[in-house]
């Protein structure tokens, strides 16, 4: 088996697995928001509520992890294919990180308010 220096252990078919994983996550919590629109009267009192519910604080959480799982398994795979210098591929792949764990948290601070 090949190793690649860039890949840190990583493969293809686990990457697969990821993506998939990650999007059945997104699509049942786009079928759980869009059930939650079309079978409410929706206004303010009860999206709060809705989001107010710890499931729905949990599986948007997990939602938005795997939204972030899947743009970091998709960006690393256009610069890995893309960018061929080493200095500004590993400094677009920090800056994308950096964005991804600002978007982690900033989710996190607004959906519980900590």
């Amino acid at each position: 088996m090949v190793k690649h220096i860039s890949s840190f252990g990583r493969n293809g078919v686990h990457d697969f697995l990821l993506i998939r994983a990650t999007a059945i996550i997104m699509t049942l919590y786009t079928v759980y928001l869009v059930s939650f629109c079309a079978f409410t009267d929706i206004s303010y009192v009860s999206w709060t509520q809705f989001f107010g519910g710890n499931f729905t604080k949990v599986f948007t959480m997990l939602a938005l992890a795997s939204v972030l799982i899947h743009a970091w398994i998709g960006m690393w795979q256009v610069f890995t294919d893309y960018i061929k210098p080493t200095l500004l591929r590993g400094t677009l792949q920090l800056a994308a990180i950096a964005l991804l764990l600002g978007y982690f948290f900033s989710g996190l601070f607004i959906l519980w308010g900590a």
